[in-house]
């Protein structure tokens, strides 16, 4: 089965389309953004623009290597992912090649998609080393072969792992000249400063509404979410992230603690307040915290719309300036801080500003 189309993502994906015309696509990528948004997609899209055969028209979707890209079969397209640990201790290129073949599978069986990675699941090191392997290898087919790195975040260290971390920092900066490296990654401050400085970086922004819907009626994913609720409801909730329905219940439990943060925000009671930043934890600021801060920003866009259809535009305006507010702290949270501090302050600059 191959992936389901790709909606959205138009302005983007003309730049790379014009970067790659014009020779001056980077050849190590970051496609950053929040969970959900389709930043795989896009991926495989710039993949199959790049193995098409037809470049005045590329990706044409007719040739040879557009149908196998599309179907994740083409030899010169390679996509990793977290994956469970594999038993072997030492695993081997071949061991790595059928886990993830078994994988992509999985994924393609439902359509292209899947939820966010299971805590068991990570990059380990053996896949790392099969990435450097892989690379050095000439394209099997055309003249260029590319490597998508979904969920890069979940590259992990491993100890005794330095000459495989020291090849794939060195496979970023000067990959194959026939080699496109393309990461993809909802927590960008999570990847190591050292991958970070060898990418050049690009934000995958949240679907216009029309392009959630488009999704959503999309005959290769419409089944899946038959009886989930109707189409407004399903595209309310996604807020812009259509992949966020496929965590339904994940990204629910998101919206309820932004709602709480909301409500706490512009409640007068200082205990309020006190309870609910200390319930966010004290451990680091990554995972299911970054995704209640992406839920924030969508209950304030809701906020703001409800308010300038209502011709509050004081209140319209309120919202929109703490959505700054939220975006500032989504990149103070991709760095070692507090979750309760960082909670704590955006009750007091959110109150600030939505009353």
């Amino acid at each position: 089965m191959p992936l389901a189309p790709i909606h959205g993502h138009t302005a983007l994906r003309e730049r790379l389309r014009d970067a790659h015309a014009r020779g001056t696509l980077a050849s190590s990528l970051l496609l950053q953004g929040p969970r959900g948004v389709g930043k795989q997609q896009v991926a495989l899209w710039l993949a199959r623009l790049l193995l098409c055969e037809q470049p005045d028209r590329a990706p044409c979707g007719q040739c040879k290597s557009c149908r196998m890209a599309a179907q994740v079969q083409h030899p010169d397209l390679h996509w990793f992912f977290p994956r469970p640990r594999l038993k072997d201790s030492d695993p081997d290129l071949d061991d790595v090649r059928e886990d993830i073949a078994e994988g992509i599978a999985e994924r393609l069986a439902n359509g292209g998609l899947y939820g966010a990675p299971g805590g068991d699941e990570a990059i380990f090191v053996a896949t790392v080393r099969a990435i450097v392997q892989t690379a050095v290898m000439s394209p099997a087919m055309g003249r260029r072969k590319v490597f998508v790195i979904g969920d890069a975040e979940r590259m992990v260290a491993q100890e005794g792992s330095d000459q495989a971390a020291n090849a794939f920092l060195k496979l970023l900066e000067e990959p194959p000249a026939d080699t496109t490296i393309v990461l993809t990654s909802s927590e960008p401050g999570a990847l190591l400063p050292t991958i970070r400085s060898r990418v050049v970086c690009m934000r995958v922004a949240p679907l216009p509404d029309a392009d959630v819907r488009a999704f959503l009626r999309d005959p290769a994913v419409a089944t899946r979410f038959t009886g989930a609720g109707d189409e407004a409801e399903l595209a309310r909730l996604a807020g812009g992230a259509p992949g966020r329905l496929v965590d339904r219940e994940s990204w629910e439990a998101s919206l309820g603690h932004a709602r709480r943060i909301l409500d706490a925000a512009t409640s007068p009671d200082r205990g309020t307040r006190m309870r609910v930043a200390l319930g966010q934890g004290a451990s680091g600021a990554r995972g299911k915290f970054s995704d209640t801060l992406d839920a924030l920003t969508v209950l304030l866009h809701e906020r703001s719309r409800r308010a300038a259809n209502q011709g509050d535009e004081s209140q319209a305006l309120g919202a929109a300036k703490a959505i700054e507010v939220v975006e500032e702290a989504k990149e103070t949270a991709t760095r070692n801080v507090n979750p309760q501090l960082l909670t704590a302050a955006l009750l007091v600059n959110i109150g600030a500003l939505v009353r």
